[in-house]
């Protein structure tokens, strides 16, 4: 079952290291303290050591004593490096447009804070710690839209992070309020800092951007791939469906593992239905359902599969330590490509993939419900009274939109590349501009999945006196909790929105649990596994 964060976050605090998807979520959407261990503290001292050992060096080392990127090569003098430090974080803080979520942006601060607790950034101790009270203090920087390429890390957006650091910029207070960095991080009993070699460069050298939101989208779509096959069942039963497409020993033919996962759901959440019961046996005039119901689960099942993989990538990367140059244990500092956000962009775009395929035969389905011609039997559109009313026609219109947004977002971001900094960083991932079209496309998702159940729900209950399953029955039932039933037309709008705020919820899987079948995180391995 799905690991949602308690209800009361405070209860909860997350103590830095190798991080989960779920930590990352309940720190950055539940508020959720940190905490650095000792042995991080230890490490990023040890490390700090050896920075503040090359500082006095005589030969150049790159974001100690030289400049950045195309300015590697300038050799800057000892009584400048403080300036040097403040100026790479202001003159990197050139985002613009309007904020991204508060939850993006406290994932970008708890992800570097996860890299600098390893021990390999050269950051001091207190400048981490200056990190921890911001996140504890409900401080986070308005991050602007744009401004990451996805290469030398999610710079723009980290620059603006550690310019509240040291104090200046402006930032949004646990109330809400905007106002300037000192004036809030004085309010909160928290001191700037003045940065010193090296920790300018390792405060904004890191996939951060691009991975916090792989995170947050891994984590609802779990939720949504569960959401997709109850939607999938209950328009089966709508639509005088069978179920014996989803048996277990048809899938067995056919091993794939997230098939097999949304049949076994799909199965569980129709046995011992009425309505599927009335039309079962040879007085089935019908002889196979289309595409949308009987494929269901190859469909919703390679979604499955296809945020498996993106998981391993995600927990790889959050056991990663990304800057550039990073200190080895060895007391080597060398440069690097980690910060390169090809990993986490190539499956950002190949989720966008998955989310489009879902949504699109989900409106597949809704539209079948709302067809006379196809819906055996059940009134156009629904509608109380035909001609009079319109029942759900303009919600599939609605569906309809979405889809072909959706379509447009499933274009990869990750093929794309544009050269910067005088052709020095002349290959880039864009890895953050797939994460921010994956996150509108989760959105999209949840709405299509909402318009789906919403009509469902509609539909069974334009089946009377036959009965639900157990299972949809539950699934109508927290729907009718916020929606009437049939009748004549109502504002649709505001019903759509109701069932939305269910699914950001986790009503409708909460209320319709498949304990018998429950959804599992699979890494690749645990996948060809099941599949030998």
């Amino acid at each position: 079952m799905h690991a949602h964060p308690p209800a009361d976050p405070s209860t909860v605090t997350v103590s830095i290291g190798p991080l989960t998807v779920e930590q990352v979520v309940a720190v950055a959407r539940h508020g959720a303290a940190v905490e650095l261990s000792a042995a991080s503290l230890t490490a990023m001292a040890e490390s700090r050591a050896v920075v503040d050992a090359l500082a006095h060096d005589t030969h150049p080392h790159y974001g100690i004593s030289t400049g950045f990127g195309a300015l590697a090569s300038t050799h800057i003098p000892a009584a400048r490096r403080a300036q040097l430090q403040a100026s790479l974080i202001r003159s990197h803080a050139a985002g613009t447009g309007a904020p991204v979520e508060t939850e993006v942006a406290r994932a970008l601060m708890l992800l570097r804070l996860s890299t600098l607790a390893t021990g390999r950034t050269g950051i001091r101790p207190a400048t981490a710690q200056l990190l921890v009270g911001l996140l504890n203090s409900g401080i986070t920087p308005p991050v602007p839209e744009y401004g990451s390429l996805g290469c030398s890390g999610d710079l723009a957006p980290l620059a603006t992070i550690a310019l509240a650091l040291i104090g200046e910029g402006e930032v949004v207070d646990s109330s809400g309020t905007r106002r300037p960095a000192a004036e809030a991080l004085a309010a909160a009993g928290l001191a700037p800092v003045v940065l010193a070699e090296k920790e300018g460069l390792a405060l904004i050298n890191g996939t951060d951007g691009m991975l916090g939101m792989l995170c947050l989208a891994l984590y609802d779509l779990e939720i949504l791939w569960d959401t997709a096959d109850l939607a999938a069942a209950t328009s089966v039963e709508a639509l005088l469906g069978t179920d014996r497409v989803f048996a277990a020993d048809l899938q067995a033919l056919r091993p794939q593992v997230g098939q097999a996962t949304s049949a076994r759901r799909i199965a569980a959440a129709l046995a011992g239905s009425p309505i599927v019961a009335s039309h079962a046996g040879p007085e089935d005039p019908s002889v196979q359902d289309a595409y949308s119901l009987r494929c269901a689960p190859a469909v919703h099942g390679a979604a499955r599969d296809t945020a498996g993989h993106a998981r391993t990538i995600a927990e790889r990367e959050l056991a990663s330590a990304i800057d550039n140059p990073v200190v080895l244990a060895d007391g080597r500092v060398e440069s690097n490509g980690n910060f390169h956000g090809a990993p986490i962009a190539a499956v950002l775009d190949f989720l966008a993939i998955s989310v489009a395929d879902v949504a699109s035969i989900s409106e597949r389905r809704t539209d079948r419900m709302l067809d006379p011609a196809r819906s055996r039997r059940l009134p156009p559109f629904l509608a109380h009274e035909v001609g009079v009313d319109s029942g759900h026609m303009i919600a599939q219109y609605t569906q309809a939109g979405m889809v072909a947004e959706l379509k447009r977002l499933a274009v990869p971001a990750s093929v794309d590349s544009i050269p910067s900094s005088a052709m020095q960083e002349d290959h880039v991932s864009l890895g953050w501009h797939a994460a921010r079209k994956l996150r509108r496309g989760v959105d999209a998702l949840r709405r299509v999945l909402a318009i789906e159940l919403l009509t469902a729900a509609r539909a069974i209950d334009l089946r009377a006196p036959l009965l639900p399953g157990a299972v949809t029955g539950a699934v109508r039932q927290v729907i009718r909790t916020v929606v009437d039933g049939p009748g004549p037309d109502r504002h649709l709008a505001v019903e759509i929105d109701a069932v939305v705020g269910l699914l950001e919820a986790g009503a409708v899987t909460a209320a319709a649990p498949l304990d018998d079948a429950p959804t599992e995180r699979r890494t690749t391995t645990d996948a060809d596994e099941d599949a030998r």
